[in-house]
């Protein structure tokens, strides 16, 4: 069993940075891949990135790609999400989730937080 909460969400102006961070508690949180989904009002939950259990390799939505980097701290149980060059159309409310095997569906993934709000204005 994997409990996940997420942190860090807030209002930010375009072009600035946020970072999200996920801790996880469960001994088997190191053996999970992690990743990151949002969801904005009235649309479908979206991958956002994912970043295997040894943190070897990561993966990103093209909308995302040279501006969100994920990493992870297996010693602390946190992953993060760093989020550079926000633009509005990154509102959302941004979940961690964890899955046995790296992936970009959220079917894929078990364990899910409840999610943090991130709202970027023009």
């Amino acid at each position: 069993q994997v409990q996940l909460v997420e942190s860090g969400g807030g209002l930010v102006q375009a072009g600035r940075s946020l970072r999200l961070a996920c801790a996880a508690s469960g001994r088997t949180f190191s053996s999970y891949a992690v990743g990151w989904f949002r969801q904005a009002p009235g649309k479908e939950r979206e991958f956002v990135a994912s970043i295997t259990w040894s943190g070897d390799n990561t993966y990103y939505a093209d909308s995302v790609k040279g501006r969100f980097a994920i990493s992870r701290d297996n010693a602390k149980n946190t992953v993060a999400l760093q989020m550079n060059s926000l633009k509005p159309e990154d509102t959302a409310l941004y979940y961690c989730a964890a899955a046995p095997r790296v992936g970009r569906m959220k079917n894929e993934y078990h364990y899910w937080g409840q999610g943090t709000q991130v709202t970027v204005s023009s």
